[in-house]
């Protein structure tokens, strides 16, 4: 990877989240970080209704077929897999906003990106509390290029983009449609492939999905940069 690319380190809630919104983004970016935040099985063992349907008998065994999904996608990506310790909302264990922020953060500050790309956080609430959680940090690690992302499928939902623009607004960071740089030698085409491909290695959710419940996935990827206001960095310089 050139040096003058960026290295990219793009939120999944879980684990197909990162593919299914960005997998044309990520094809054009070799060994970019797909973290994964809600990896972690329940304890003790269970079944919910969305395991069932995508085919497990329990959720130790959803979770270690999916990861294994997932990292058959990335791998046709080139990309490096991060998990995260924590539970989605469907095994009734959800991290609090700011232990998730604080994560998360050293996470970030680990890693050798320069370019973070979060999600809207769109009508799901695991992905609503990937978004609360990125918009805490963002102030903090604003020396970082930020982009969200439409999070496929969700972003179906009527009025949820508008919605979560004006939340941004709101909150001081100013959202700018634009598209992270790309790899020009990697064409469309081949992006399309890729992403359709590493699509398709998660099997248990498509199932769970239905043949018609994620065609939303290969529709065009749409993507916003996130800069904090400078009304909104002089009130955290006051409140100091």
């Amino acid at each position: 990877m050139s040096e003058t690319s960026p290295r990219l380190f793009v939120v999944s809630p879980h684990f197909d989240d990162a593919v299914f919104s960005c997998g044309a983004l990520l094809a054009t970016h070799p060994d970019a970080v797909v973290c994964t935040v809600f990896a972690a099985a329940p304890e003790p063992d269970m079944q919910t209704e969305w395991d069932r349907k995508a085919g497990f008998a329990s959720a130790h065994e959803s979770v270690n077929a999916r990861t294994l999904e997932d990292n058959r996608a990335l791998e046709l990506l080139d990309a490096v897999p991060v998990r995260m310790p924590f539970r989605d909302s469907q095994y009734l264990d959800s991290p609090s906003i700011s232990k998730l922020a604080a994560a998360l953060e050293e996470t970030i500050y680990r890693s050798t990106a320069n370019t973070l790309v979060m999600p809207l956080g769109l009508h799901h609430a695991d992905h609503a509390l990937v978004y609360d959680a990125c918009c805490e940090i963002l102030p903090r690690l604003s020396h970082l290029t930020w982009f969200a992302y439409e999070d496929a499928i969700h972003r179906r939902q009527p009025g949820v983009v508008e919605a979560r623009l004006e939340d941004l607004a709101q909150r001081g960071i100013l959202a700018t449609p634009a598209h992270p740089s790309v790899d020009h030698r990697i064409d469309a085409e081949r992006q399309a492939f890729l992403k359709r491909e590493a699509v398709y290695a998660y099997e248990s959710q498509l199932r769970a999905f239905g043949p018609h419940g994620y065609e939303d996935v290969f529709r065009a990827e749409h993507y916003w940069q996130l800069s904090v206001s400078r009304a909104a960095g002089r009130r955290s310089t006051h409140a100091r």
